[in-house]
């Protein structure tokens, strides 16, 4: 299921740095105690029965995180294709926890190695985190080197859009608070740079067209490919009108986020894109209307830009 897999891949970026600090290989084959962990947690999943007690999320992430990994657990319990749970997973363990490695499909979804991390305290285990985004830097080799391990380019455009719009979300709670909502929105609008930046990277078009096929090569390229795998299309371009369609990395994020939610409401994360958005297009010259659209469960996005002709 396309939208669990987000969800997953979202936990990522927070625990970025935590998960592989060592730089210990891998197991083919946990050993006794590691598979006990595994096969006890795999029954009470199946039966719904990981009691809210067992789970021990980063101290980093607080207890918040708690009610949410609990709500992803159930979401693989439904859509969980139960025999694929049965093979033997790969294990690594590192300073106190344990990381179980398993391919795993949900719903239509393909199969994708999932990691889910354990703690042990006193002889009992806590599950503590998930994730499909995990980074293989236990397997960099020994110094001297320049080769680290990489992951996809989706993966990798996904990371740097948590990272930059988690740290804009946390800072808005500071700012309001301090300096009102009017002052926090004035400080993202980038209209006159953005359109500046579409000119001098495209100054073979008249300024209204190149800000038009630049902001579509910004999203399909430089933001990166989203996790729908749908590109950005231009549906029709003249002087005086434009349409493009695309589904942003920035909404899929916040249905996937568990940390977001509770920072900033829906309606007032739109508000953000559209501020956006809405002095980019005047700053270029146009007028801009969003349309929304529910596609497979996430935002779709039509843009329709107008201009009065000239004079």
């Amino acid at each position: 299921m396309q939208k669990l897999r987000l969800i997953m891949v979202t936990l990522g970026l927070i625990a970025a740095g935590i998960f592989w600090p060592s730089l210990e290989r891998a197991q083919s084959s946990p050993p006794a105690p590691e598979l006990r962990i595994w096969r006890e947690f795999v029954t009470l999943l199946k039966e719904g029965r990981v009691p809210a007690d067992r789970v021990r999320t980063m101290p980093e992430l607080g207890s918040g995180m708690t009610a949410p990994l609990m709500g992803y657990l159930d979401i693989m319990k439904r859509e969980a294709r139960w025999p694929e749970w049965e093979a033997e997973p790969k294990v690594q363990r590192s300073d106190g926890r344990v990381n179980f490695i398993i391919p795993l499909s949900f719903g239509e979804s393909d199969r994708t190695s999932y990691c889910f991390t354990f703690v042990e305290d006193e002889r009992q285990w806590y599950f503590q985190h998930l994730e499909a985004i995990f980074i293989r830097l236990d397997e960099t080799p020994p110094p001297p080197t320049s080769a680290f391990p990489d992951t996809s380019e989706k993966q990798k455009a996904w990371d740097r859009e948590e990272s930059y719009w988690s740290k804009i979300i946390s800072w808005r709670g500071f700012l309001i608070k301090d300096k009102g909502e009017e002052f926090f929105l004035d400080l993202l609008k980038d209209g006159n740079g953005y359109f500046v930046w579409a000119k001098s990277r495209a100054p073979f078009l008249p300024p209204q067209r190149a800000f038009i096929l630049f902001l579509c090569w910004e999203q399909a390229h430089l933001r990166g490919p989203n996790f729908i795998a749908d590109p950005v299309t231009l549906e029709s371009l003249t002087d005086r009108e434009a349409v493009v369609r695309l589904h942003p990395i920035y909404f899929q994020l916040y249905q996937a986020a568990a940390h977001l939610k509770p920072q900033i409401s829906p309606e007032d994360y739109r508000k953000i894109f559209e501020t956006i958005w809405q002095d980019r297009a005047h700053a270029a010259g146009w007028n801009l209307k969003i349309d929304y659209a529910d596609d497979r469960g996430y935002p779709m996005c039509v843009f329709r830009f107008g201009r009065e002709a000239n004079p």
